[in-house]
């Protein structure tokens, strides 16, 4: 059993410790509160891609298996790689800010859905790196894309990037890439500004 001053010296602890810990508590919840506030960018961009010059089938799918090649289809496997421009606006003499380099491999019957994998890198007015997506793509419709990673000012980036047809028709089709990105509080912030 502790003697008398113990228990004061305990007590005065206590009433010492208490309010520092109080204070310390409201002080960092204040702190994990500001870090909550995800930055976000959201912005459009266009990918050009022509056919045997940026973009190009690696391998035929499978021969009498869906529509097989056409201006909007591929055989079911085949596998397709590009490096395609990006550019502030659906006219390929816009400026250009990035390139969109990957591969997909029609996973549908019918031609019009693939799994695609791509690395695209940015080189913003304020940020440059790149980010990287995977996720199914439709050929002819909106399809979104969750971003898995990214680099230079993209590290640790998170969110997708919508893909939609813009021009289907011709050696070049033409993309709207939209971005929606969010940088979790632990990563390295990036300057907007």
């Amino acid at each position: 059993m502790a003697s008398t001053p113990q228990r004061f010296a305990l007590l005065v602890l206590l009433f010492v410790v208490f309010p520092i810990k109080g204070s310390l508590a409201s002080r960092h919840h204040h702190h994990h509160h500001h870090q909550n506030q995800l930055k976000s960018l959201h912005f459009a961009l266009f990918q050009h891609e022509t056919i045997n010059k940026t973009g190009y089938i690696i391998v035929n799918g499978v021969a009498g298996v869906g529509p097989g090649v056409t201006q909007t289809t591929t055989s079911f496997g085949t596998l397709f790689a590009f490096q395609d421009p990006m550019t502030v606006a659906p006219n390929r003499s816009s400026k250009l800010v990035g390139i969109a380099e990957g591969t997909s491999i029609t996973s549908s019957l019918d031609g019009l859905r693939s799994i695609s994998i791509a690395k695209i890198t940015l080189r913003l007015k304020k940020l440059s790196g790149s980010i990287s997506v995977v996720g199914g793509t439709h050929n002819v419709k909106p399809a979104d894309h969750p971003v898995v990673g990214g680099t230079g000012d993209f590290t640790f980036v998170q969110g997708y990037v919508t893909s939609s047809p813009v021009d289907l028709k011709g050696l070049t089709v033409v993309y709207k890439i939209q971005f929606h990105l969010y940088w979790p509080p632990y990563a390295p912030q990036p300057s907007f500004n």
